[in-house]
Order: structure tokens, then sequence, then C-alpha cells
């Protein structure tokens, strides 16, 4: 309708694509047989943005296992002597989990020695 956003009139974002606003449901109804086709597309980029966002690295690197980024929190991973591979915890206890499963004895989760 071209209202502008002023004090008094306060403008609603579309809350699929955040890319148009509107003064009312009734201009929204008005304009949406235009907007539909933009919007859908513009909703699935947000989409996938948000699915396939990769955690930000840290300078300890990534697991060499699971390739998610070491903590910076030394308690949350250990350090094999066997191999000098930093494990997170996540991969640590999945090992552990799976020697006592499997009644194993105790090995590097990395180089299984």
């Amino acid at each position: 309708c071209g209202t502008a956003q002023v004090d008094d009139i306060k403008l609603k974002k579309c809350t699929a694509c955040y890319l148009v606003r509107y003064c009312g449901v009734k201009c929204q109804r008005e304009h949406r047989p235009h907007h539909k086709r933009a919007c859908k597309k513009r909703a699935a980029e947000l989409r996938d943005e948000l699915l396939f966002k990769q955690p930000e690295g840290t300078h300890l690197g990534d697991c060499p296992i699971c390739m998610i980024p070491m903590p910076l929190d030394f308690q949350k991973y250990a350090t094999s002597s066997c191999c000098s591979k930093r494990i997170c915890n996540g991969c640590s206890c999945a090992n552990q989990m799976r020697e006592e499963a499997n009644q194993l004895q105790h090995s590097c989760p990395f180089c299984r020695k």
C-alpha cells in the first residue's frame, strides 16, 4: 500500500522470508499472490543456510574422529599418549562404551593401540 514506517505505524515483517513489511493483514493478503514465489525461494534459502551452517572452528582444530571443532575447555577433550591426538570427550566416551559392550581391553579411540 506504500505506507511508510513511522512512530504510530509499526510495519510487520513477513514471517517466512523477512524481506517484505506490511501495515496490516489486509495488505498482506492482497500482496500475497505477487510475493508468494519470491517468499518461498527466500524461505528455502534461509532454511538451507540454517541447516548447513558449519560450526565455528577453534585454534585447537577438529576432533580427528568426528570432525567437530575441539572445545576451548581443556577438560572437554583428552590427549592420547600413544599417537598424541586430541580426542573430544564424546568420541572418548563412545570408545569406552564400545569397549565395555564388547568386553575389549582399553585402547586409543584414534589408533586403537
